[in-house]
């Protein structure tokens, strides 16, 4: 198979290392090893005691058994442990889909959660979320768009970049219209536990478990990107027909990353608390700042997640100005051409708070700058 380019990726490979103030990305703050030590109480000790044998396809039972109590129906036979979150939708979307096939995806959306199936030759339908409602999902919309080729809706709920969510009732509407079509629930739950004054949204797993596939990753709410670790929790027929692809991919994950993976898991609410604290820290800055800045920068107030999809006010396409951005100010910000929209870009307020504040200032003078002349960019 060809893949188209996934610009998304090809912008943080060009900047994400050489920036000071990081605005765009999707994720908290980064934790080190002494730091979930520290939080988790894992005696160094028990480092020595890892036997770095070959682990399971699935994953190792203690890491499968801890992820099915934290995040599944507490049954680890429906769990397989991953390389991240993207390794995940790659195994599915590739095992699930057949040419042909037809997927509903919510939009903007991260670029495999489409990519993958238009490779494979499937048709997309895109659900889009729109600006002109405050990126409120149209349920009413979405029923419109299934037919009776749809195989699968794929959902990222909070969402990357808009910060739309779904209520309670919402969501209890959403699983039971894939229910009725009798087609398969994507749920991307990488931001679920980063909500603002709300419950998490309640995981399809556990009342459409037959045709639902729960995606999750340390990456983002946890600040453990480097860890690389994600799962998959579905119907255990699914997960075993991955292994023909995962048996020329990656096998399996190290017994030395399950071992950090299944503390986590079961201190999950320990490590995420206090970022989940910092980002509503920065949230109210960020809100205070659009506040001030609202000639310069139309925000859509997020529901949960760490990000959110504003328009720079009077920049048609922000591809130059972020490029600008990056090289001049050394200032991360992701242009909205990387998820279909280029008059805005994905803002991001999951990391550390100096940073943040610092970086903000940075954008507001680089857009009145922007604006004195007269929006042309160097």
């Amino acid at each position: 198979m060809r893949y188209e380019s996934a610009a998304l990726e090809d912008w943080m490979r060009r900047y994400y290392f050489s920036v000071d103030f990081d605005i765009g990305s999707s994720g908290v703050q980064d934790y080190s090893v002494a730091d979930v030590r520290e939080l988790l109480g894992i005696p160094l000790a028990s480092f020595d005691e890892i036997l770095l044998c070959d682990s399971t396809t699935l994953g190792g039972d203690d890491v499968r058994a801890a992820i099915a109590d934290q995040w599944g129906n507490g049954d680890p036979e429906r769990v397989m442990v991953t390389h991240g979150a993207s390794e995940a939708i790659y195994l599915m979307m590739s095992t699930l889909l057949e040419p042909g096939d037809e997927i509903v995806v919510v939009e903007p959306a991260y670029h495999t959660h489409y990519s993958i199936a238009r490779s494979l030759g499937c048709d997309v339908v895109s659900w889009p979320l729109s600006p002109d409602d405050g990126y409120v999902p149209d349920l009413t919309l979405l029923r419109k768009k299934l037919s009776d080729r749809t195989k699968a809706i794929v959902v990222n709920f909070p969402h990357n970049p808009t910060g739309a969510s779904l209520t309670a009732d919402q969501r209890d509407e959403l699983v039971g219209i894939a229910a009725d079509a009798g087609v398969y629930l994507v749920w991307d739950q990488a931001f679920r536990e980063l909500t603002y004054g709300t419950e998490p949204l309640r995981d399809p797993v556990h009342d459409y478990p037959s045709h639902s596939i729960s995606i999750g990753t340390l990456s983002k709410g946890y600040g453990l990107p480097g860890l690389r670790v994600g799962w998959v929790i579905a119907p255990p027929e699914l997960l075993r027909a991955t292994f023909d692809l995962r048996d020329r991919m990656t096998l399996h994950l190290s017994p030395l990353v399950e071992f950090l993976a299944g503390h986590v898991a079961r201190g999950a609410e320990t490590l995420i608390a206090g970022r989940r604290e910092q980002a509503r820290r920065n949230l109210g800055v960020l809100r205070e700042w659009a506040k001030a800045n609202d000639d310069l920068i139309d925000l859509p107030d997020p529901h949960g997640g760490v990000t959110t999809f504003p328009r720079l006010i009077g920049i048609e396409d922000t591809t130059d100005f972020c490029h600008e951005l990056a090289r001049r100010d050394r200032v991360l910000l992701v242009p909205g051409v990387c998820f279909g929209d280029p008059e805005r870009v994905r803002l991001g307020f999951g990391g550390p708070s100096e940073g943040f504040a610092r970086g903000l200032d940075t954008l507001a003078r680089a857009l009145r700058e922007n604006g004195q002349r007269g929006g042309k960019h160097v």
